[in-house]
């Protein structure tokens, strides 16, 4: 079914819709109270006004206790930073537009028109897909629905909630009984830890302890295998959160099985062996089942990889493994990296070719990781990388009502099409705008992405107080100083160079607040209340500690100049702080196939030319406009790049993508002014340009 060509969908955007205690004060009583409350006994009155109770009401978080900050328990090595418990950040400005579009397209409406996460799911008890995308689609839509408030969104994620708790078999195995595997549980165990921190729910906690004390028996007999084995780290996390809040001695037993069982990660990246574009003949994927070799060059696998030498740091509390993250990320951008801060991955591996694609799974993935060992380390770079993702790649990948998603991105991405492209493995629908192009698990699994990264943006810090790591708009509410604490972040960042930060408190309160001071920064100024305030230099924490009164206000500005960042064949990218710029292509969509809804399958075709090369060391300009919603689109003006370049003749089309990238490209024009956007607003565009002299 084709329909006419039109521009980039358009939408309306007017939707209708602390103080550290020890883990150890919870654990006894915590477990005495849920070993009260048998699951038969609750779900003899769960329905009705008794799941409701676990659906909360209007958050209105500036009016409701700030929850505590659960701490590492010993043996375990203290973090650089804890994570607040959820819901103690809400999106506010351009981020909660983000969060709004999401629950409006496929983030909210997805269990309506796609079977897989429907009615008939198997985590609903039906007899539709058990296996990862219903607990993917929940890791995403718990967090979105909590953070706007949103009753609907709440109620669908409840549903999958309730039915997951009421699943526990005797011997504690929970979930589907179509299926074993161990992976779709890992995803659903980090679901549960998200909806106990925001519902103090009783259930979750004995479910989780059965349920660990079982794989305890029965990994040695059936140990974890294929996906599971490749992404153990992920349940390492869930474990942690558990023995921290128990301190189950058994579970540190589980943490080493986990590891013993799981992939070397650290020993793969020692001797790394995928120095080069990957293929489906070297890694032998099309005889099933797929092996260990196919499995360690999977992008996703990779990507979920990253935050294990840091989780594994806490257990270990070896130097080697806190630093082991930097290494692994050098690795990649050296053989892989791409100018978006991720690596190529379409499936598999995919060189520093900037047509290579990136799967949106990845993406989030990679996002994910960044956020657990920023926490973990405090390393500035994890937050510089985790801010270029988040900003650039993920809402590139996303159509601009996020109805529809590629599987693949391109940085230099001419045409979205049905045409088979240099991918290591993936089909020629890949880079398709779509409800589930290629491969269905990025559909379910995207959704996590901008709810993630908002419970990421403040950190608790180990001296009782608080880290702004990530700037976007957003409150935070936390008990800080021996007060309840509102922290409000007021920025058009990343589209301007500056943030506020508003302090509300019924009394003064002294804390210290530790300012993020990008690697990227040649400068910052920082002003409390009109003074100004020495920063600390680029790549660290400003750590400011006062008495705080309310009202009081801290102002951050940033220099950061345009530059063009070197990459991989002699090309150059255009940044500035966390964003690239790209040449826009003009665009022509054509709908390819209805899906219900919202939701169609796009292809995007090329209007305007495309093989442009910048000119040698030439000045940028920037031009600021009027910012609009939604922040990332065409019709948002409000930061553009002038740069001067030519058109070139011998950078040519070669399976439907931008062809190499010429070493000595030859003018066939005279010099031009350019216009470049940020990169998520151009679906079609260049962003690693040839240079001229």
């Amino acid at each position: 079914m084709t329909g006419s060509g039109k521009t980039n969908p358009t939408f309306d955007v007017s939707l209708p819709h602390g103080i550290f205690h020890s883990a150890e004060q919870l654990s006894e009583a915590a477990m005495k109270e849920f070993a009260m409350l048998s699951k038969r006994e609750f779900l003899a009155t769960a329905s009705g006004a008794a799941i409701g109770a676990f659906i909360q009401p209007a958050m209105a978080l500036e009016n409701s206790p700030a929850k505590p900050v659960v701490t590492t328990r010993a043996p375990l090595a203290s973090p650089q930073f804890h994570q607040f418990p959820s819901g103690a950040i809400t999106p506010k400005g351009w981020l909660k537009s983000q969060l709004q579009i999401q629950a409006a397209g496929l983030g909210g409406k997805l269990d309506e028109i796609w079977p897989d996460v429907g009615p008939n799911s198997g985590w609903l008890g039906g007899a539709g897909e058990s296996w990862e995308r219903g607990p993917y689609f929940l890791d995403g839509l718990l967090s979105l629905a909590w953070q706007l408030d949103d009753a609907v969104l709440k109620a669908k994620a409840q549903r999958f909630i309730d039915w997951t708790l009421s699943s526990q078999q005797p011997n504690g195995m929970f979930g589907p009984k179509s299926n074993d595997d161990w992976w779709p549980r890992i995803v659903m165990l980090k679901v549960l830890t998200q909806y106990c921190e925001l519902t103090d729910d009783p259930r979750v906690v004995p479910l989780m302890t059965a349920y660990f004390k079982y794989q305890l028996e029965e990994l040695p007999k059936r140990p974890l295998r294929d996906w599971g084995k490749f992404r153990w780290q992920d349940q390492l996390l869930t474990v942690i959160w558990l023995y921290n809040r128990t301190g189950d001695g058994a579970l540190l037993d589980l943490m080493k099985l986990l590891k013993a069982q799981g992939f070397d990660w650290q020993r793969h990246f020692a001797a790394f062996p995928f120095k080069d574009k990957t293929s489906k003949a070297a890694l032998d994927i099309d005889h099933a089942p797929i092996g260990d070799l196919a499995l360690s060059a999977h992008g996703v696998n990779i990507a979920q990889s990253l935050k294990q030498p840091a989780l594994w740091y806490l257990v270990s509390g070896d130097q080697a493994d806190r630093d082991a993250v930097g290494s692994h990320l050098r690795t990649l951008d050296q053989y892989h990296g791409m100018p978006t801060g991720l690596f190529s991955a379409d499936e598999h591996l995919g060189g520093r070719d900037p047509s290579a694609g990136t799967e949106l799974c990845t993406v989030v993935e990679e996002m994910f990781s960044l956020e657990v060992t920023l926490a973990v380390t405090g390393d500035v770079k994890f937050a510089d990388r985790l801010e270029k993702i988040a900003f650039n790649a993920l809402p590139a990948t996303l159509s601009e009502d996020m109805w529809s998603h590629q599987y693949d991105q391109q940085p230099n991405q001419i045409e979205c099409s049905l045409h088979q492209r240099r991918w290591t493995s993936n089909g020629p629908e890949s880079n398709l705008f779509g409800l589930d192009p290629n491969f269905g698990c990025c559909t379910a699994n995207f959704h996590q992405g901008w709810p993630k990264l908002t419970s990421s943006l403040w950190l608790a810090s180990a001296d009782g107080g608080v880290a702004a790591a990530i700037y976007a708009p957003s409150t935070l509410v936390a008990e800080l100083g021996g007060a309840q604490a509102t922290i409000h972040q007021t920025t058009d960042y990343p589209f301007r160079n500056s943030t506020k930060l508003t302090v509300k408190l019924a009394a003064p309160a002294q804390f210290p607040l530790h300012l993020r001071i990008p690697q990227w920064s040649e400068g910052v100024a920082i002003r409390v209340n009109g003074s100004d305030i020495e920063a600390s230099p680029p790549g660290t924490f400003t750590r400011v500690e006062r008495e705080w009164k309310n009202g009081d206000q801290i102002e951050l500005t940033f220099k950061n100049p345009l530059t063009a960042m070197d990459g991989a064949y002699g090309s150059v990218t255009v940044q500035q702080g966390p964003l690239l710029f790209a040449l826009p292509i003009k665009e022509r969509w054509e709908k390819l196939l209805d899906r219900g809804q919202g939701a169609a399958d796009w292809a995007v075709h090329p209007e305007s030319g495309w093989n442009f090369a910048l000119k040698r060391d030439a000045a940028f300009e920037r031009i600021e406009g009027p910012i609009t919603m939604p922040p990332f689109s065409h019709a948002n003006r409000g930061l553009a790049v002038k740069a001067p370049g030519i058109q070139i003749a011998d950078w040519k089309i070669a399976e439907q993508s931008a062809g190499p990238i010429p070493q000595h490209p030859v003018a066939s024009g005279g010099a031009t002014s350019l216009q470049l956007v940020p990169y998520a607003s151009a679906k079609l565009r260049i962003t690693a340009f040839p240079t001229i002299a």
